[in-house]
């Protein structure tokens, strides 16, 4: 299974609606949308799980497509680079009183 990254997505878009484009190169396994985690509105980004031997033609036709008036942005989707873990979760970074 090949997961794809598909980015610039209208925020009006529907997991429906971008089944619908990928589904024209192949069989969709799963289509998951991203939503700001404090508000719940989408955040215009998405991935799409296929099938390692269609995904590479959908990445191909799709990238660019225009959905809602946006270009897509479209290519297989990299992991995501571990956060450091330090200590401490951010200061204020006013001027300090002792």
């Amino acid at each position: 299974m090949t997961t794809i990254y598909v980015g610039n997505l209208p925020f009006s878009a529907t997991e429906d609606e971008v089944r619908g484009i990928f589904e024209r190169y192949g069989k969709v396994e799963s289509v998951k949308l991203i939503n700001d985690r404090e508000t719940g509105r989408p955040r215009g980004f998405g991935f799409v799980e296929m099938p390692a031997s269609d995904a590479q033609s959908a990445i191909q036709q799709t990238n660019g497509f225009q959905m809602g008036g946006r270009p897509l942005r479209v290519n297989e989707a990299q992991e995501r680079a571990p956060r450091p873990k330090g200590p401490g979760g951010g200061g204020g970074g006013g001027p300090r009183r002792w």
